[in-house]
């Protein structure tokens, strides 16, 4: 790849995620602050992008990677997505804000599998040129709710006056991206984006609970994305958005972990260390405070890495080997639809209702509000434990298989599935990091 490829990649993804990471964390405090909005209404926003996540594989299926060059129509998103932020900034009632959020998630959505498309396309070999242009996705977001935090701009609609001139520069810059034309042919069918042929594998008892387990614990997640914040915030917590961000630092961390745990716990067990994870942040942000107890929020805050990775990055991992070579991409795209479209879906909509149940008079019960999701994910690790059996081994398959650009989930579309993951989360770096760790130790 050429140095100058390599840089406008870089560019690209690190203002990609600039721009989600903007205003995702943020604005549930921005919507009750400024808004004035109920706990239903911070749901509904959130669930947003949950229905977007839905709609966009079909988006790029069936439409963007058969009809039109992937930086084109990147371009052309997120250029519509500034447009839309410029009508959404001026909005002052929250029932209206959904529409407009819905609408900007739409044109948004869609771009998480471009980016990785587009780099991807690039490459002359992926696993060891794919992991430097996509962390600085994580770069991106750290970088911004940083600064977001610095100066205090969590509550302000400033959040999205970033998000929007980020946009902007990347609708333009994106044209200038190297060219990645159309490379599918031929109609794409509705079962071939759902994943239709990767439903043989919910024979597989174990399978089964691992699927309805991660579309589980991903209404708890959907809390803490959704409501952390403002649970620090009314907390008395200082700078929440810097004090979170040490969430991604975690996060990468125990990615780089995964392979060595992975070849010491198995499957099985590194998913149910996932789970107690979550019963234990939420545990935490339930009975922490501003004073004394404020390491209690520290703690939860750090724990992030180690839930998300440990349940989600290990599943999908799981997933890639269960599946086999020829349906791994269609395994993929219908676990990131049923998990970050389904699950977060009702997990948005969830989190408000509970909230505003545990609202008086104004003020949240913010203790209450958390041991939900620490039951939910309570009620889902005795299921795992209960049913779930599998005897995949673990040591020097599951984390050592190489990615391929075509192996990756894809929805219709190459190379763009796992992309498609909440947040900074990052399925192909732990399965090429995972390779290069096993090859280190052959040598």
């Amino acid at each position: 790849m050429k140095t100058i490829t390599r840089v406008q990649l870089m560019a690209m993804m690190f203002l990609q995620f600039f721009v989600w990471g903007a205003w995702y964390g943020q604005m549930s405090k921005y919507l009750f602050t400024q808004l004035g909005a109920s706990g239903e209404q911070v749901g509904n926003a959130y669930s947003a992008f949950s229905l977007a996540m839905i709609v966009a594989p079909f988006f790029v299926g069936m439409i963007a990677d058969r009809y039109f060059a992937a930086q084109k129509v990147l371009g052309v998103l997120n250029l519509l997505g500034a447009g839309v932020l410029y009508f959404l900034i001026q909005e002052k009632d929250p029932g209206r804000f959904f529409y407009l959020i819905l609408a900007y998630c739409l044109t948004f959505a869609p771009c998480i599998a471009l980016t990785s498309s587009i780099a991807l396309r690039q490459m002359t070999n992926s696993a060891a040129q794919f992991p430097m242009i996509r962390v600085m996705g994580t770069v991106a977001w750290f970088v911004v709710t940083n600064l977001v935090g610095f100066y205090a701009l969590g509550d302000k609609v400033d959040i999205f006056k970033i998000s929007m001139a980020a946009a902007v520069v990347l609708g333009i810059g994106a044209f200038f991206l190297p060219d990645t034309p159309p490379r599918a042919t031929g109609p794409a069918s509705f079962g071939q984006i759902l994943g239709a042929d990767a439903f043989k594998l919910f024979r597989d008892r174990s399978f089964a609970i691992f699927f309805v387990s991660s579309v589980l614990i991903c209404i708890p997640l959907s809390f803490y994305y959704a409501m952390a914040n403002p649970a620090l915030t009314d907390a008395g917590v200082s700078n929440v958005e810097n004090k979170m961000s040490l969430g991604l630092i975690s996060e990468f961390g125990f990615l780089l972990l995964i392979p060595f745990f992975f070849k010491r716990l198995g499957v099985k067990w590194m998913l149910v260390v996932g789970l107690l994870g979550w019963i234990t942040r939420f545990i935490f942000f339930a009975t922490g405070d501003a004073g004394s107890g404020q390491w209690l929020f520290y703690a939860a805050i750090i724990l992030h890495g180690l839930c998300f990775d440990f349940f989600f990055v290990t599943g999908q991992i799981y997933t890639d080997t269960k599946a086999g070579e020829r349906i791994k991409s269609q395994a993929q795209g219908l676990i990131t639809l049923a998990t970050y479209g389904i699950g977060m879906g009702i997990g948005s909509y969830l989190s408000g209702i509970v909230t505003d149940l545990y609202t008086v008079d104004g003020v949240k019960n913010w203790t209450s509000i958390w041991l939900v999701p620490a039951g939910i994910a309570a009620v889902v690790l005795v299921l795992f434990l209960l049913f779930f059996n599998d005897r995949t081994p673990a040591p020097g398959t599951l984390a050592t298989s190489p990615l391929r650009a075509e192996d990756q989930p894809n929805f219709g579309t190459e190379a763009a599935g796992s992309s498609l993951n909440m947040s900074q989360s990052e399925y192909e770096l732990s399965v090429k990091f995972s390779k290069f760790k096993a090859k280190g130790k052959k040598s």
